[in-house]
């Protein structure tokens, strides 16, 4: 019966300049790396065959760009509800630096001075939420780490506090859905990158740059 429920798959955008370096990405508007560009390529070999009755995509150009590059951008529909939380004062900075400030900050419980709450981010992805269960089918979405990150713990009626435990990679792809029926969300794949090309450290041969990040955002 799994098989019938609708699924929402969740396609975070290519690497950006600021993904590298782990300074929080919220409203400026960030083009996509080379490799965020190939990566966004990548993605949509990924998910070439699956069918989506619906296309929704954040306006900022570095997840609308990943939208076109995977090849829906003919197609996606924008939502301004779809936009990376607002950090406010924390734009640009990096979370070790917010530390030193604040030791125990953390994103998805504190918000942002400046900028969005914790519960703004909430009523934005529950707005989403309702939209995509409304379409009834399987919906595609593209847009940010830690909005993403936020959706999935609404998704599963759960605070939005449980998002920081959610690790996500750039060009990444995720579904969510249901176990046996529609009172029963879940999440049916998260973070799946075996699509994604990352760097790797000269010195050590290792795929460093972005696991690093991701180990920073989570304990944002």
């Amino acid at each position: 019966m799994s098989d019938i429920l609708p699924v929402v798959y969740l396609a975070r955008h290519g690497e950006t300049a600021w993904a590298i370096t782990g300074q929080h990405t919220g409203l400026t508007d960030l083009p996509l790396t080379q490799r965020g560009e190939r990566n966004a390529r990548a993605l949509g070999e990924r998910l070439r065959g699956l069918r989506f009755a619906e296309v929704f995509t954040s306006p900022l150009q570095r997840v609308a760009r990943t939208c076109k590059l995977a090849g829906f951008g003919d197609r996606a529909e924008i939502d301004p509800d779809l936009v990376e939380w607002d950090y406010g004062a924390y734009e640009g900075r990096r979370t070790p630096d917010i530390h030193k400030e604040r030791p125990d900050w953390q994103l998805f419980r504190d918000g942002c001075p400046g900028g969005e709450s914790p519960n703004d981010v909430a009523q934005r992805a529950d707005r989403i939420i309702r939209r995509v269960r409304g379409v009834g089918d399987n919906v595609l979405v593209f847009s940010s780490g830690h909005f993403l990150r936020a959706f999935a713990a609404r998704w599963l009626g759960l605070e939005i506090a449980i998002g920081r435990c959610f690790m996500l990679s750039t060009a990444s792809l995720s579904a969510v859905s249901y176990e046996h029926k529609l009172s029963q969300p879940a999440i049916r794949l998260w973070d799946d990158t075996r699509h994604v090309e990352v760097a790797c450290d000269p010195h050590m041969g290792a795929q460093l740059d972005q696991v690093d990040h991701q180990h920073e955002l989570c304990q944002t």
